[in-house]
């Protein structure tokens, strides 16, 4: 059984213990304030029973027993060897935590931070284990959103990486590598390009708030649900991604306010260097085929959940 701590019991350390209790390790949970850590486990225990109401476990009670209520910080770091800090975004506090986390926990316990915007080097440069500190970004809930975004810093060991990737695919998450220190890592940047041109869209009068949710819940949504925009374009220009940049490439650079060469020469390269393209048309329309599928399944499943009255 793996051992680990959660340290900081809000809304994402919660959904973090469900996640690791979930797939069978023995959670430490710890709030610097009394009293946090105990309600966040009455919490836990609604989410899990509300869990278990929707068929996504089985055990809700077993699991909860798997979370144990710390009441020092010491005492959720005893033997364990992984701790996800889940403490305020505030770079002072990032910076105090840490270095409690890096004096206190076994040598070779990974620490990973959920925050969500500051890079790693900005709290953990002076630590004597440095390099076994990273980001580990998840997306609001993480056990029912299962992408987590791995940054180091600098000195952040490569082993270390790999450790945190293999724990996180081991634990039911789906781990990406942020190759590079850059604020608000991925999905932030990709999130705030479009919040950004939805508030301009909305702002300037060109569709009601309404109409523009719809255009991403219906449309956008729809594909993203089950595909990258990567994996989108493919299948958009009988020729994969290079022809869909030839077609729509300036449209889509000069839409956007990007240099025309983002979607051509170096950068274009760049991309189909690291894309395993589709070969062939029979491959390319056994793909086509895969999306239609996960389309209706996914168009059935929200008609279902109308007719539910399951709407938000």
């Amino acid at each position: 059984m793996r051992h680990i701590a959660i340290v900081g019991a809000g809304l994402i350390g919660r959904s973090w213990a469900i996640v690791f209790a979930r797939a069978g390790c023995a959670v430490a949970l710890y709030d610097g304030v009394d009293g946090q850590a105990a309600r966040a486990r009455t919490i836990i225990a609604n989410e899990l029973s509300e869990l278990q109401a929707q068929g996504m476990v089985t055990n809700a009670a077993d699991l909860l027993a798997r979370i144990r209520v710390s009441t020092s910080l010491a005492d959720a770091l005893a033997g364990v060897e992984f701790v996800q800090e889940c403490t305020p975004e505030i770079l002072e506090t990032k910076r105090a935590i840490f270095a409690e986390l890096d004096r206190l926990a076994t040598q070779d316990a990974i620490l990973a931070s959920s925050t969500s915007g500051i890079v790693a080097s900005r709290f953990t440069e002076q630590l004597a284990g440095r390099a076994r500190c990273l980001v580990a970004h998840p997306v609001n809930p993480p056990h029912l959103v299962p992408l987590v975004e791995l940054a180091g810093a600098p000195w952040t060991s490569a082993q270390m990486l790999e450790r945190a990737k293999a724990l996180y695919i081991e634990v039911g998450q789906v781990p990406i590598i942020v190759r590079a220190e850059i604020d608000g890592f991925i999905l932030n940047r990709l999130q705030a390009a479009l919040l950004t041109e939805a508030f301009r869209l909305v702002g300037r009068g060109y569709v009601s708030p309404e109409d523009l949710d719809k255009t991403v819940k219906d449309g956008l949504g729809l594909r993203w649900a089950f595909m990258g925009p990567f994996e989108t374009i493919e299948l958009n220009a009988p020729a994969g991604i290079p022809d869909y940049c030839a077609r729509y490439g300036l449209t889509l650079a000069n839409l956007s306010g990007a240099p025309a060469e983002t979607y051509g020469g170096q950068n274009l390269a760049a991309v189909m260097a690291q894309w395993p393209a589709l070969r062939d048309t029979q491959a390319v329309a056994a793909k086509m085929l895969w999306r239609d599928r996960q389309l209706a399944a996914l168009r059935r499943h929200k008609h279902e959940q109308a007719a539910k009255g399951e709407t938000a």
